[in-house]
């Protein structure tokens, strides 16, 4: 991929710091802002309106605690005072275990994958056809989001749900056979569904398309193309996927995202890649860096292993620099997404310890 041009990373900067400007006035005002961050400007001994006019001021910033914040506190506290009395959404996100943490939303869920469909080939996901979903549905924002996302181009979706939480319970519990019974009875309702209706795209986990594949040719059942998120994609994995599972005839578009940042795009794979996935953050409406673990003000040098943080600038929802569980590779802005990218995405302390990802 062409790399960008200093001017193209420099006016990508000031549109960033100008959203960011934007983003901290309506979330610490009195006449736009939500009751969190309004009663923490009474406590704090700083104003960010006066002290946030770059993404480097962001360090001011303490980590963002999730698990507290969004585990513990009423919906309520979340509300700006623009969305005050119009019913909200609530979306989980990570809540495999223990209390899931909950966001609140309204239209984010819709702009963020509008944002993104623009990304997409007409060629590999036809206009005015037919999806199907292979995930989680439920509490989840991303049943809402992949079904806007068809509609956005004129598609219906064909849902089979998947209970991740069930899952990662029978496996951390050492019965693996009824993780593979459970996947089993998922992929047969998908099945079910790629041999009854036209399906020109799917959206499902590596782990369950691979799956699928092993048991119906994904290109004589007329699908085009793929979205894929949610497991650990090396490059050695990544290969096969497009080389095998796809038989190198569909469109692959690996993912990454969550409730709190949307979703970010990847960087088109060249040869140069050696399939090593890179995403970018869908910004101006969300930040990612990859930070030094034992010093997170700092971040990695490029093409270094680091922890992922992440900054969500939306008027519905503002947090600054969260610590996600996951680690990646920083790599260099390109000319499609002229800021920082993070690649290999993979779970923190991947190397260290042992993950429990199930069907993701």
């Amino acid at each position: 991929m062409e790399p960008a041009s200093e001017s193209a990373v420099s006016s990508a900067q000031e549109k960033l710091d100008a959203h960011l400007r934007e983003t901290i006035k309506w979330h610490f005002s009195p006449e736009t802002g939500c009751p969190f961050w309004l009663e923490w400007l009474e406590k704090s001994s700083w104003n960010p309106i006066e002290e946030i006019k770059t993404t480097a001021d962001l360090v001011k910033f303490d980590h963002f605690d999730g698990d507290t914040y969004l585990r513990d506190l009423p919906n309520e506290v979340w509300i700006p005072k623009a969305y005050k009395g119009k019913p909200f959404n609530i979306f989980e996100t990570g809540g495999t275990t223990g209390m899931p943490k909950q966001r609140i939303g309204w239209e984010d869920y819709k702009i963020d994958y509008s944002q993104f469909s623009e990304s997409l080939s007409d060629e590999h996901f036809p206009r005015n056809h037919y999806w199907l979903m292979v995930g989680p549905t439920g509490p989840r924002r991303l049943r809402l989001a992949i079904e806007h996302l068809a509609n956005v181009r004129g598609c219906s979706c064909y849902f089979v749900d998947l209970d991740p939480r069930w899952v990662k319970k029978v496996i951390a519990s050492g019965q693996p056979e009824q993780a593979r019974a459970y996947m089993q009875h998922v992929v047969d309702q998908a099945l079910l569904i790629l041999k009854n209706r036209s399906v020109s795209a799917i959206f499902t986990t590596p782990k369950l398309l691979e799956a699928i594949s092993e048991r119906i040719s994904l290109v004589n059942a007329g699908v085009k193309g793929v979205f894929c998120g949610g497991t650990t994609m090396d490059p050695q994995y990544t290969r096969f996927i497009v080389e095998e599972v796809l038989e190198g005839q569909i469109g692959f578009v690996p993912t990454y995202g969550n409730t709190l940042m949307g979703l970010a795009a990847h960087r088109p794979l060249t040869p140069e890649d050696n399939f090593s996935i890179t995403y970018h953050a869908p910004q101006p409406r969300a930040i990612l860096r990859v930070v030094e673990p034992e010093n997170t003000n700092q971040t990695v040098p490029y093409d270094a292993w680091g922890r992922v943080e992440l900054t969500t600038l939306t008027s519905e929802f503002f947090v600054p620099r969260f610590l996600e569980r996951d680690e990646a590779i920083r790599r260099k802005p390109c000319r499609q997404y002229p800021w920082d990218g993070v690649a290999q995405v993979r779970p923190f302390g991947a190397m260290t310890k042992k993950i429990v990802e199930g069907v993701y």
